[in-house]
């Protein structure tokens, strides 16, 4: 009696009858648990719908991927500080690039890519869900269907390598890979005439800036002809030269005459050439004062016209300098407009997708479950707070 009694007490099973209502009342507590309004909104019924929605109904989504980079085909020379910069990656970005990019999330990108109704047709196809159908409740209009295209296509650009990624999201493995070759051979395009305005726009200003000169120095060189018929001078400077020689010269003769004059005079007072040697003197220095006079001195001199002539001759002279140099630009924006020329080089060409990337299908509802617990739990809590409160 005492043995049974003792491995009675000491027995670790409860009886069968205890662990049935045990069970039998956690049952009926899951039971009430899934019969609240609050688990029902929360996680029962968005948990199902997750699972017609994902396991049913979600249409697959391919995905086509493209790689591409902006380049230039002629390279600005860099100085070493811009070559370690560049190569850690600190050097920025290209304007082509930054433009492909802004007009891949353009609309003018959708309205060209759409021109035949490519991106109409691969979005609005009958067979899609009509949840993920473009003109869900109604809304039909260019605008949605811009923010529409927005969420299918994505555009993400390596700071370091400059490499662009396109990304493309559609309902069919071959129209998502069309819409990825579409926006690339648009954006090509784009970059084309980016190059081509910015050849052009280099040219022009080169051929302006070339008239322009052209026309200085043409306008410099008849102003410096006017001066010369105006004042009948060639060349002030050799003109002056030429009548210092003179001068020199007749300075010479008139130093003879008057050496002779002078011994004469001491030798032979009466001598008859003495007359002919003083009218000789005078003749001799009217003329050096002449041509003195005609040098410097008055408003008509050389010296005078001088200042004038070499102002005009210096405007020529730069003109024709900037003519040069205008000609010389021209000539190299026209061979760097030659061989110059941005492009897009396809890094990876658009991918076909073998299979749908999306929805991701087992994530989805357990996502949608967990969120519906969480927000169970949260709720519940509030609610428990709320009642403790009340008592």
């Amino acid at each position: 009696m005492d043995t049974l009694s003792s491995h009675t007490a000491y027995d670790p099973l409860p009886p069968r009858s205890t662990m049935k209502d045990t069970a039998l009342s956690r049952l009926q507590s899951g039971l009430k648990t899934l019969g609240q309004p609050i688990f029902l909104c929360t996680v029962l019924i968005p948990t199902l719908l997750a699972i017609l929605y994902f396991g049913v109904f979600a249409s697959d989504v391919y995905i086509s991927e493209s790689r591409f980079v902006v380049r230039s085909a002629n390279k600005s020379s860099m100085s070493p500080l811009g070559l370690m910069l560049g190569g850690s990656g600190l050097s920025a970005a290209s304007e082509e690039s930054n433009a492909v990019q802004e007009y891949l999330g353009s609309r003018l990108a959708l309205q060209e890519a759409d021109s035949d109704g490519l991106l109409t047709r691969a979005y609005t196809a009958p067979a899609i869900f009509w949840l993920d159908r473009f003109g869900f409740g109604g809304k039909r209009d260019r605008e949605h269907f811009y923010e529409y295209y927005l969420k299918r296509v994505k555009v993400e650009n390596e700071t370091t390598t400059q490499v662009v990624y396109l990304t493309v999201r559609a309902y069919d493995a071959k129209q998502a890979h069309a819409i990825n070759e579409r926006l690339l051979e648009r954006s090509e395009a784009l970059v084309n005439r980016l190059s081509d305005r910015a050849r052009a726009d280099a040219v022009a200003a080169a051929k302006a800036e070339a008239d322009a000169a052209q026309e200085r120095a043409r306008s410099a060189a008849r102003a410096l002809a006017a001066y010369r018929n105006d004042e009948g001078v060639i060349d002030p400077e050799k003109e002056a030269a030429v009548r210092l020689q003179m001068i020199s010269k007749l300075q010479d003769e008139l130093l003879s005459v008057r050496t002779q004059l002078s011994q004469l005079q001491s030798y032979t007072p009466e001598a008859s050439q003495i007359p002919y040697l003083r009218t000789q003197e005078r003749a001799l220095q009217a003329e050096i004062d002449q041509q003195t006079s005609g040098i410097a001195g008055g408003r008509k001199s050389l010296s005078a016209t001088a200042a004038r002539y070499q102002e005009l001759q210096l405007d020529s002279e730069i003109a024709g300098k900037q003519l040069a140099t205008a000609l010389a630009s021209l000539q190299d924006a026209r061979n760097d407009a030659s061989r110059k020329r941005a492009y897009v080089q396809r890094i990876a060409d658009p991918s076909t997708p073998d299979y749908a990337m999306e929805p991701r299908r087992v994530i989805g509802i357990f996502a949608a479950l967990l969120l519906g617990l969480i927000a169970w739990g949260v709720l519940s809590t509030l609610l428990v707070g709320i009642r403790e409160h009340r008592d």
